[in-house]
C-alpha cells in the first residue's frame, strides 16, 4: 500500500513522469482504429434495434426446459412472417420477439405456443408496441442527447473555457461512437436500457475530463508571463497528477458494473439489466481512457498554436536548452534548476565585456 502511496506522491510532485502528451500520435491512432472499426461494424451489421424502436411484438414463454430450437419450430408451425428474435431469459423463461403482427397473428402464435409447451394462454406474456410508438422513444432519446451535449458546451464555456469544451465534447463523441460500434459488433439489442447507459457513460466522461482539466487549469494559470514548462508540458503534468485518481476511481465504479454484467445477467437472466450493465461497463473503460489520453492531448495540441504559447515554448526551450519541452519531471526540473542558478541562456555563452572600471 505504501508503494502504491509513494508512486502517486511522486507522479504528483513530477518526480516521476509518462509522456502522455509528447506520444499523442500513438493515442490518435488508436482511437482512430477503434472509430474506424466501430464505422465498419456499424455499416456491416448496423445496431440491433429492439421492439421499443423498431415496432412488433413479444412473447414470454415461462416454463423450464424450453429450449430456442424448440421455439423456433413452434414459430414455423404458427406462420410467422419474417425471421423471430429468440432468447433464453435466466433458466425458465423464453422471449421470442416478432415484427409488427395483427391481432389475428398474435393469438394464432400464442395459440401454437400453449399447446406445444403445455402451457396456459394466460401465462404467455405478450407485448405488442405499435412503430409510432418506436418513433416516439427514438426522438426522445435524440432530443435528451442534444440538450445533454448543449447543455454542456455551455458549462464548460462558461466555467472553463471554449477549447476545453471543444475537447470535452470530442471525447464525449469519441465515447459513445466506440460504445456503439461495439455494440453492433456484438450484436447485443438497443432497448431504452441502453440509451439510458449511453446518456449515464455521458455523464461519467465529463466528470473525468473535467476533473483533469480543473488541474490543467491550475497548472496553466498565467503561464504565458513567465513559465518553466510550456503548455504541453503543464498539461502532462496534470494528467500525472490525477492519473491515480482516475485509475482509482474507474476501478470502483466499474467493480459493481461488472458484477450487474457478469453475475446479475449470467444468474439472473434479465434483459434489461444487460443492456444497461453492458453500455456501462464499455462506456467508462473507453471515458476513463480518452479522459487522459484523447481529451487533454487535444486540448494540449490547440492551445500550442496560438501566438503566446508558441512565444512561451521559445523562451523555455532557449533556457533549458531542450528542442522540445513536453515531460513535466526530467525537463521540469532541468528548468527549476536553470533558473535556481540564475542562467539566462545556455552555460556556453560567451560573456559579455566590461565597458569600464569604476574609479
Amino acid at each position: 500500500m505504501s508503494s502504491k502511496l509513494s508512486f502517486g506522491d511522486r507522479l504528483y510532485r513530477g518526480e516521476k513522469s509518462f509522456n502522455f502528451i509528447e506520444s499523442r500520435r500513438r493515442w490518435y491512432a488508436l482511437s482512430a482504429l477503434l472509430i474506424i472499426t466501430s464505422a465498419l461494424s456499424l455499416g456491416i451489421q448496423g445496431l440491433h434495434l429492439g421492439i421499443e424502436f423498431k415496432g412488433g411484438s413479444e412473447f414470454i414463454v415461462n416454463k423450464a426446459g424450453v429450449t430456442v430450437p424448440d421455439a423456433r419450430a413452434a414459430m414455423a408451425k404458427a406462420n410467422v412472417p419474417g425471421d423471430p428474435i429468440i432468447q433464453t431469459i435466466g433458466s425458465n423463461k423464453v422471449r421470442i420477439q416478432t415484427g409488427v403482427l395483427t391481432s389475428v397473428e398474435s393469438s394464432r402464435v400464442a395459440d401454437v405456443l400453449s399447446s406445444t409447451f403445455s402451457v396456459a394462454k394466460n401465462e404467455i406474456d405478450t407485448r405488442l408496441v405499435g412503430p409510432s410508438w418506436g418513433k416516439e422513444i427514438t426522438k426522445k432519446a435524440l432530443t435528451a442527447l442534444v440538450v445533454f451535449l448543449f447543455a454542456i458546451i455551455i458549462f464548460l464555456s462558461v466555467a472553463f473555457e471554449p477549447k476545453m469544451a471543444i475537447a470535452a465534447i470530442i471525447a464525449l463523441f469519441h465515447d459513445v461512437w466506440i460504445t456503439v460500434g461495439i455494440y453492433a459488433l456484438v450484436g447485443f439489442e438497443v432497448t431504452p436500457a441502453t440509451v439510458i447507459g449511453f446518456l449515464t457513460i455521458l455523464g461519467y466522461s465529463l466528470y473525468d475530463t473535467v476533473v483533469v482539466f480543473d488541474k490543467v487549469r491550475e497548472n496553466t494559470r498565467g503561464i504565458s508571463g513567465g513559465s518553466r514548462l510550456t503548455y504541453s508540458g503543464a498539461a502532462n503534468l496534470a494528467v500525472n497528477q490525477t492519473l491515480i485518481r482516475s485509475i482509482n476511481t474507474s476501478i470502483v465504479a466499474l467493480l459493481p458494473v461488472g458484477s450487474i454484467l457478469f453475475i446479475g445477467t449470467g444468474v439472473l437472466g434479465s434483459g434489461p439489466l444487460k443492456d444497461l450493465s453492458l453500455a456501462l461497463f464499455i462506456g467508462l473503460t473507453v471515458g476513463t481512457y480518452s479522459s487522459i489520453f484523447v481529451a487533454t492531448p487535444f486540448l494540449a495540441a490547440m492551445r500550442e498554436r496560438e501566438p503566446a504559447m508558441k512565444a512561451l515554448a521559445k523562451r523555455v526551450n532557449a533556457r533549458t536548452g531542450k528542442s522540445d519541452v513536453v515531460s513535466g519531471s526530467a525537463t521540469g526540473q532541468a528548468a527549476t534548476a536553470s533558473t535556481a542558478t540564475g542562467e539566462r541562456g545556455p552555460r556556453n555563452q560567451p560573456k559579455r565585456k566590461k565597458s569600464g572600471k569604476r574609479k
